[in-house]
Order: C-alpha cells, then sequence, then structure tokens
C-alpha cells in the first residue's frame, strides 16, 4: 500500500438494510461486553486465586487475553461506523487493523498448541508435570508463540505495504482484512497471494499436528488408566480445551474450502464475525463451566465481594 495512492478506504459493513444493522450493532456490541468480561473475569480470577497458579492456569490467562485483544481490534470499530455512518478508514488504521487482528489470530493457534502440549505433559507424565512446566517453561512458551506469530505475518504484511490501490478504496467487509485489500490492488497480487496462503496454511498445519499429536497420546494414556473414574477425571481436564480447538479450527477450515466468487466474500464475512465475536463469548463458558477449579474461583470471589461490601 503506497500513501501516494489511495489514504481513506471505505468499509461496506455487512449490510446497507437499516434495521439490520441497528440488530447487528445490538448483537455485536453484546458480544463484544460479554467476551470482554467474560475473558477479563478469567484473568482475574488466575490473578486472585491462589489454586489458579498451574501452567495450565498461567496459559488459559494469556489465551483470554489474546480472545480480548482479537476482538477489540476490529469490532469497535465497526460499532464506530454503524453508530455514526462513517464508514471511512485511514490507510494507517487499516493497515494496523490488518496487523493486529492477523498477529493476535496467529498467536492464538500457537499458544493453543502450547496448551495441548500441557495436557499432554499434565496426563502423559504427571510426576514430572511442575517439574517440566516450570514458571519460566511457561513463560519462554508464550514469548515463542508471540516470536511465531510476528514471523508468520511480517513478510506478508511488509509485501502488502507495498500495494497500490489506484481503482478503488471501496471494501467489501466490516473490517481491513487481507483477502478483500488484495482484491481492489492495482498490483500484481499473485505472488502476494501464494504467501498469505502459504502462511497461514503453514500456521494451521503446524499447530494442528502438535495438538492432534499431543491427544493421540493423551488419548493412549487414559485408555490405559485402570479405573472409569480416572479415565472419567482425564478426560474432562482435556475437554475444553478440546472444545475451543474445534470451534477454532472449524471456523478456520470454512475459510479454505474453495466456494464460489460471490460466495467467498460472504463465507469470509461470516466466518470472521464467528471468530470476532461469537467465539471469544463461548470460549470464558466453556472453560468456566466444564472447570470445578474455576468454578469454585469464581464463587470464593463472589463470597468475598459480599462479605466485603456487607462491612
Amino acid at each position: 500500500m503506497r500513501k501516494n495512492t489511495v489514504t481513506i478506504f471505505i468499509l461496506l459493513g455487512l449490510t446497507d438494510d437499516q434495521q439490520l444493522q441497528a440488530l447487528i450493532f445490538v448483537f455485536l456490541f453484546l458480544t463484544y461486553m460479554l467476551s470482554t468480561t467474560g475473558n477479563l473475569t478469567i484473568i482475574t480470577l488466575i490473578f486472585v486465586d491462589s489454586h489458579l497458579k498451574t501452567a495450565m492456569y498461567y496459559f488459559l490467562k494469556h489465551f483470554a487475553f489474546l480472545e480480548i485483544s482479537f476482538t477489540t481490534a476490529c469490532i469497535p470499530r465497526y460499532l464506530y461506523n454503524i453508530a455514526t455512518d462513517d464508514k471511512m478508514i485511514t490507510y494507517n488504521a487499516c493497515a494496523s487493523q490488518v496487523f493486529f487482528t492477523d498477529l493476535f489470530g496467529v498467536t492464538e493457534f500457537f499458544l493453543l498448541a502450547a496448551m495441548a502440549y500441557d495436557r499432554y505433559i499434565a496426563i502423559c507424565k504427571p510426576l514430572h508435570y511442575a517439574t517440566i512446566m516450570s514458571n519460566t517453561v511457561c513463560r519462554r512458551l508464550v514469548f515463542c508463540c508471540w516470536v511465531a506469530g510476528l514471523c508468520i505475518i511480517i513478510p506478508p504484511l511488509s509485501l502488502g505495504l507495498t500495494l497500490e490501490f489506484c481503482d478503488s478504496n471501496v471494501i467489501d467487509h466490516f473490517a481491513c482484512d487481507a483477502s478483500p485489500l488484495l482484491k481492489i490492488s492495482c498490483s500484481n497480487t499473485w505472488f502476494m497471494e501464494q504467501m498469505v496462503i502459504t502462511c497461514a496454511v503453514l500456521t494451521f498445519i503446524v499447530t494442528l499436528i502438535c495438538v492432534v499429536l499431543s491427544y493421540i497420546y493423551i488419548i493412549k494414556t487414559i485408555l490405559g488408566f485402570p479405573s472409569v473414574q480416572q479415565k472419567k477425571k482425564a478426560f474432562s481436564t482435556c475437554s475444553s480445551h478440546m472444545i475451543v480447538v474445534s470451534i477454532s479450527y472449524g471456523s478456520c477450515i470454512f475459510i479454505y474450502i474453495k466456494p464460489s466468487a460471490k460466495e467467498e466474500v460472504a463465507i469470509n464475512k461470516g466466518v470472521t464475525v464467528l471468530t470476532t465475536s461469537i467465539a471469544p463469548v463461548l470460549n470464558p463458558f466453556i472453560y468456566t463451566l466444564r472447570n470445578k477449579q474455576v468454578k469454585q474461583a469464581f464463587k470464593d470471589s463472589v463470597k468475598r465481594i459480599i462479605i466485603f461490601f456487607k462491612k
């Protein structure tokens, strides 16, 4: 993108229908508030409760932070666009939005792989869990997730900054995204498109292999447990992560199913709505409703708040 060609983009959004826009605004506002509140609650509980100081909750805290960041990178801007009917976004704001949404999204996938590895150590090597998954190891793994995210997005983003926009500045989306931006560029985008696909597929395959291998060993270990009670307990510690992984990878698969040209834009928008609004709302509930320690920590925190206000 060169500043001497286009300085302002126009985001078409999801629809032109005023009534439908009002419904979308209410829906996205509610889901954004719920997801932010839910994920902030998880982060706060992990910070204040001494029982939630293990590696699993350390990763969960960072995952909740990424969910908030990912949603905040695009939803508030779209809510502002609907509320003010101002569909314009500057070149710099658009480039920043692409950078942050891609960074948070890619880092999430690497963090899910790290969380799968954590579950593998917890189930397959329980006696060495505290030693292997030390605070230093956890911090390094999270750091590596961020570095991997940066390494994946910087090459295509660097190329994206050289794109020219001379025929159109209208983006058929509610947020700045690589695919609709490539469609309106008057530069030769073939190499850039191949790089975007390569980086996306590389992230998807590498992290998915890590997750699948971890769960193959986990399932083999659990099936070898003598009692049904042990098996249920072991599966319950992994169930929340497995559900979140299924949602994350499932929504991503839709992007790579080759639809017709007309359907592609609609599917891209639909998947983006799913990943930026619905999934971040579900994840806190998945982790709290299926996790006894988090539920207990929440109950204890509520009790402390009630006692504090009764004084």
